[in-house]
């Protein structure tokens, strides 16, 4: 069934909260044809505000809280840390007093509003980031699952010659799978309890991932190592069953990679922005869309549509054969009406919101994950346009009664 959805985090709506405006946020997401919201990870954010580091894989964000001060029975305390055992004891040891009850106010909070979703004919797509925090609950109280020695980055490439240096811990890969994989075992059920599907962030990083010497002042003396591969997946998997993952397959992609997201039989992913260079073989130029992918104008790590489009040569404009009148709605109308099953749109593209409205810029270390929608900016009148261009492109929910 072909899709499409919309790519807003919670801590963009006008409160950052999950109240009122995330409901009618949901409310906007059924009248404008649309099946799926596409969120960032749920977690406490860690440093620079970042969701992606988090202090732990699991916990959801109590600054997302729309009722921080809701009461919490002793009662209700004990039920949720029988029923989330693998990491609830480890969160509060490492949270300190009240981490539970904020965990119960979430999980109650949130999973009202994804029933409410569910009514009304949304799903919910998460992420689950590769790597964890330095330092955090995941990282202290599981010390033997984490590698010493090397952190995590990415390789040098076009847009930086020196790489990436990330500086998350890396996985002891033998220690997770001498224990079977237990503590991915618990992480995925956690995730996958919270949303009806989730993009695996990084997946490159499964087939092989870029290992830096701790203390490195940068990524560039780095070098491959092998990750684990499809036994991490066939390990979950046993004890979950099938995994509604996309697989995040940006960046250096090989064979390898290609062929492991094909076995696991995942959803990969392509961009829009990334289409219209890079010869004819690049997966991400509209004729070479496949079907089992989903398809995005851009992330929440690239510039808006508009932003992109400024930033582009008259020849590399000329390139696109986009008209140029409203280059971001006209990537979003290429996007939806790509063979790809699936397309996600970034909310800002759909307002044709510019580079002011940036969600983050890697690799720079302050200013991002602060934007915000304008409260009352998504009304009928974007509802009605992008239902037109979702039905137009066969994606349409239909109404909900």
């Amino acid at each position: 069934m072909r899709s499409a959805g919309i790519l807003l985090h919670p801590t963009s709506l006008p409160s950052s909260r999950l109240d009122g405006e995330a409901y009618r946020f949901v409310d906007w997401l059924a009248a404008a044809g649309q099946r799926w919201w596409q969120v960032l990870p749920l977690g406490p954010t860690g440093e620079g505000r970042s969701p992606y580091t988090s202090p732990s894989a699991f916990a959801g964000s109590p600054a997302l809280l729309a009722d921080p001060s809701a009461p919490v029975s002793a009662r209700e305390e004990r039920a949720f840390r029988r029923r989330e055992g693998a990491w609830a004891d480890d969160w509060a040891q490492y949270a300190g007093d009240g981490a539970l009850a904020d965990q119960v106010r979430f999980e109650r909070e949130w999973q009202a509003l994804r029933a409410y979703a569910r009514a009304r004919g949304i799903s919910i797509l998460g992420d689950l980031p590769i790597y964890v925090a330095r330092g955090g609950a995941d990282h202290v109280a599981h010390p033997e699952l984490f590698a010493e020695g090397e952190v995590a980055g990415a390789p040098p490439d076009p847009f930086s010659d020196v790489g990436q240096l990330w500086g998350n811990p890396l996985y002891d890969w033998r220690a997770n799978r001498a224990e079977g994989y237990r503590w991915w075992i618990e992480r995925a059920r956690r995730v996958l309890s919270l949303v009806d599907a989730a993009r695996i962030d990084h997946f490159r990083g499964f087939v092989s991932y870029w290992a830096v010497p701790a203390g490195a002042r940068t990524a560039k003396d780095g070098r491959w190592r092998r990750g684990p591969g499809e036994e991490l997946f066939r390990a979950v998997r046993r004890e979950l069953g099938d995994l509604p993952l996309v697989a995040e397959d940006l960046g250096v992609i090989t064979p390898a990679v290609e062929r492991l997201r094909d076995r696991l039989g995942l959803s990969g992913m392509v961009v829009l922005q990334f289409g219209f260079a890079g010869g004819a073989r690049n997966p991400h130029r509209p004729e070479n869309h496949r079907r089992h992918a989903v398809v995005y104008t851009g992330t929440h790590d690239h510039d808006t549509a508009l932003g992109w489009w400024r930033s582009l040569s008259e020849e590399a404009r000329h390139a696109t054969g986009l008209p140029g009148v409203d280059p971001a709605w006209e990537l979003c109308e290429l996007a939806l009406g790509s063979r790809a099953r699936t397309a996600i749109l970034p909310a800002q593209d759909v307002l044709g919101l510019g580079s002011e409205a940036r969600m983050n810029t890697p690799g720079k270390p302050s200013g991002n994950w602060r934007w915000r929608l304008e409260r009352g900016r998504l009304d009928d009148a974007p509802a009605r346009r992008l239902r037109a261009a979702t039905e137009a492109a066969g994606r349409a929910a239909g109404p909900v009664s």
